[in-house]
């Protein structure tokens, strides 16, 4: 199985991910991070999986319609052709996001009379133990989950388990969990379906793109809104968990939660594409959370609904994406410091009170929560953590989380003039006295870089952040210095490693992809265009055929790796994208 070869459909409810020859390899509900009920994706013998394909299980050719998140995929069979239409219902109604915990699958003849195999099996979770089922009229029932997950077809039941039959005319397939349908079939698709296009279509018409790369900066968008659970505004960082950064690297973890680090980001992409209520929802998910740390004793990530009960678990008896175990559940990050976080989340809130078209949103107990925030990125500015990358070796002060505990400080005295708090000048000189801080502790004149630790001599690809942050102006020396001697350093084939030190499991291998993006984007705003756009010209062509990206890339076997798709990659690029293409004046 490859990642290359799999699709992603979604509504911000749940999500699935549908290979080439038509399964459905993986899909947890009725949250991103349930149990999954089809997890092939993970064990290819005993997973779970939901196939609509071919007879003779030969691969289909897989792609979107135009500009949204429903996928075909079309199979040619010796007998006939035929398509497969897979999404999940989102649209409006009543003026409210329709988004029922369900998976749409429509199969249909192009030519001739192929012969088609249709196989429903899921699991009931990580215990891979097989449901019960209960043939109804119209499909099956799979007993022994939390809700009921019924499969409600107009395929004969007789057919529903992987016999090939001859396809002659459409034919619907709507998996629910939780629900029930209470109309034809065919017309119930038939709304569904028009809606959900239209729906798609028309948020894609109200994204702002850049003049360059405007298919995959759309393809990125529609990704990173799955990422979305709408239920309470938490983005998670990739839809699966432990597929490895690399074969043998027993780097395999559990992205299926929301970081704060990585919603930030995200929040970022939406801005830039000019998409502003997924940072409202997250303002309430975050709100919720401070609400229940008054000490501000953050964890890093959480679940979708906002607790940390994150345990991490190694379960043996899962072999792993194509063998490559272990297989985690939970995340043993969540108990790390990270300081960071509170930049980020600083900056992630500030647009609050910074952009007159979130007045509406504006509290006092969010300007309140956005002083604390930022008072606790001051006082942990240069103590020891974990970092960005999630050491689980020897913690020391990071380079990273001092910059963003700047950025915090900064951003706070901005807010503080604006709206006349009267702590202006605490925020103010906070932030000069931590960017005396980097310049002092984190430049290695030895190395001719800022060093990824105070008084270190390695270097690490989060410090090209410091020039879309602007710690320095842009034609400082040093800065220019410092994105040279990463590229060096860290170049691997025209694409970044984080890093090159042992973290504990040996020293990385391939790159991990946001850093090339971040590349790109740092040589941009250094003015350094043609640079930039030579390095975003040859990642990009490592997308999927579809147009999505992994946490990881080998530039030597040129396959990806890491948990998928990656949110964090998609916001890379579209980052890039922005920072690199000309005005649209130019070309126009």
């Amino acid at each position: 199985m490859y990642l290359e070869n799999l699709g992603l459909i979604g509504n911000c409810q749940g999500s699935a991910l549908i290979d080439s020859k038509g399964a459905i390899v993986w899909c947890c509900l009725p949250r991103f991070d349930s149990e999954p009920i089809f997890a092939s994706l993970l064990d290819e013998a005993a997973g779970g999986d939901f196939v609509v394909g071919n007879e003779d299980g030969q691969e289909g050719v897989q792609a979107y319609l135009e500009n949204t998140n429903v996928l075909e995929t079309t199979f040619v069979s010796k007998t006939g052709s035929f398509r497969v239409v897979d999404f999940m219902p989102r649209f409006l109604e009543n003026e409210r996001p329709f988004r029922p915990t369900q998976i749409v699958r429509m199969i249909e003849p192009l030519s001739g009379v192929p012969r088609v195999r249709v196989r429903c099996a899921p699991t009931l979770g990580w215990s891979k133990k097989v449901p019960a089922q209960i043939p109804e009229t119209q499909g099956i029932e799979f007993q022994g989950f939390t809700s009921a997950l019924r499969l409600e077809t107009d395929i004969p039941v007789a057919y529903l388990d992987g016999q090939p039959f001859s396809l002659t005319r459409r034919q619907i397939m709507v998996l629910s969990y939780g629900n029930r349908t209470h109309e034809s079939l065919p017309l119930l698709f038939e709304r569904y379906f028009s809606e959900t296009v239209r729906y798609w279509q028309r948020w894609v018409k109200h994204c702002n793109v850049p003049a360059h790369y405007q298919k995959q900066v759309i393809r990125s968008a529609l990704v990173l809104k799955l990422h979305c659970y709408e239920d309470t505004g938490a983005i998670v960082a990739a839809m699966t968990t432990s597929i490895p950064e690399d074969p043998g690297s027993s780097r395999n973890w559990d992205y299926r939660y929301c970081w704060l680090r990585d919603a930030y980001y995200t929040l970022d992409a939406f801005r830039l594409l000019g998409h502003f209520e997924e940072r409202e929802s997250f303002t309430r998910y975050l709100l919720n959370i401070a609400g229940g740390a008054p000490d501000l004793a953050l964890s890093p990530l959480y679940r979708v609904d906002g607790r940390s009960n994150l345990q991490e678990e190694s379960l043996i008896h899962w072999p792993g994406f194509g063998g490559h175990g272990p297989v985690r559940i939970g995340n043993g990050a969540a108990t790390q410091p990270q300081n960071d976080i509170f930049g980020e989340m600083v900056l992630a809130l500030s647009p609050v009170f910074l952009d007159e078209r979130h007045s509406a949103e504006r509290s006092a107990s969010t300007l309140k929560l956005l002083e604390r925030m930022a008072r606790k990125a001051i006082d942990v500015a240069g103590t020891p953590d974990a970092g960005i990358w999630e050491l689980r070796t020897e913690w020391q002060p990071q380079t990273f989380s001092s910059l963003m505990c700047w950025a915090a400080a900064k951003r706070m005295a901005r807010v503080s003039a604006r709206h006349s708090t009267g702590n202006e000048s605490e925020f103010a000189d906070a932030a000069a006295k931590i960017r005396n801080e980097i310049e002092t502790q984190a430049w290695n004149n030895d190395v001719g870089s800022f060093v990824a630790t105070y008084g270190g001599v390695d270097v690490d690809a989060s410090l090209l952040q410091m020039a879309s942050l602007a710690l320095l102006p842009m034609d400082d020396p040093r800065l220019r210095s410092t994105i040279d001697t990463i590229t060096q350093k860290l170049g691997q084939d025209g694409w970044l490693l984080r890093y090159r030190v042992d973290d504990g499991f040996g020293k990385p291998k391939v790159a991990f992809t946001i850093c090339t993006f971040w590349l790109a984007e740092a040589l941009a705003h250094t003015g350094r265009l043609e640079e930039a756009r030579v390095v975003l010209s040859r990642v990009q062509t490592a997308m999927s055929p579809l147009g999505l990206i992994s946490e990881d890339y080998d530039p030597v076997s040129h396959r990806m790796w890491g948990n998928f798709p990656q949110a964090y990659s998609h916001v890379g690029l579209i980052h890039a994208a922005f920072a690199t293409a000309p005005p649209w004046s130019s070309i126009m």
